[in-house]
């Protein structure tokens, strides 16, 4: 008899087309009831709702209640890395679920990962943090040095005096397009924070798309120069 976790069960969770779409869509960090995700997956509200019901079940997203309305969500980031690695490895065996179109190479350029940035702009503020030793990679952890704390301090953005045990301050994410590592943890969602606060960006309406202003864009390079 086998023993350990049952990663087949997960596997066949996720594999099902409609709730591969409904995760997907969670991606965005936006939280969205059963019949705007029935509209995602293509299905019934009946068949969403057993299918969320399956994946609320597995601890793969969770429900939110406010009034009449049921909100869904992922349940956290562990379960968005995981999204995110299956998509970098979807890639590279070339399944894709749509042909090549205009907003591929935005998706490509900036997106939101759940609740932080990912893509070009996210694998650039990386590196550029990394060079910078403001980031240190220790095997698989990732920590913010003092400088860097200073750094993004006196940048505008918000990081808490004491880390949480619940949830890493600094964090890498293996991005999809990029198949290089992004920032995530809680300083990944407030540097996210930031650019949405400051006008330098803007999430694209039904769309993991984050697009950055021309004075945005500026400011950017600037900050995170390579």
């Amino acid at each position: 008899m086998k023993e350990g976790p049952n990663i087949a069960g997960i596997a066949a969770l996720i594999g099902d087309p409609a709730r591969a779409n409904m995760l997907q869509a969670l991606m965005t960090g936006v939280a969205l009831t059963a019949s705007e995700l029935a509209q995602e997956a293509g299905v019934t509200p009946q068949t969403s709702s057993f299918h969320l019901g399956r994946l609320a079940e597995a601890g793969l997203v969770t429900l939110r209640r406010q009034g009449r309305h049921k909100y869904y969500n992922l349940a956290d980031a562990d379960v968005a890395a995981l999204l995110e690695a299956m998509s970098g490895i979807a890639m590279r065996a070339g399944m894709t679920r749509v042909r090549t179109g205009p907003k591929e190479p935005a998706l490509r350029k900036a997106r939101v990962c759940y609740n932080h940035l990912a893509g070009e702009y996210g694998v650039q503020a990386y590196d550029s943090l990394l060079a910078r030793a403001f980031l240190v990679e220790d095997g698989e952890q990732l920590h913010l040095t003092g400088d860097g704390r200073s750094f993004l301090s006196e940048l505008g953005v918000v990081l808490p005096d004491k880390e949480s045990k619940r949830r890493p301050l600094c964090k890498s994410c293996l991005d999809w397009s990029a198949r290089r590592s992004h920032l995530a943890g809680i300083a990944g969602t407030s540097l996210l924070s930031f650019f949405l606060e400051r006008g330098w960006a803007k999430r694209v309406d039904g769309s993991r798309i984050i697009e950055f202003s021309k004075s945005g864009d500026s400011h950017f390079h600037a900050i995170f120069s390579l």
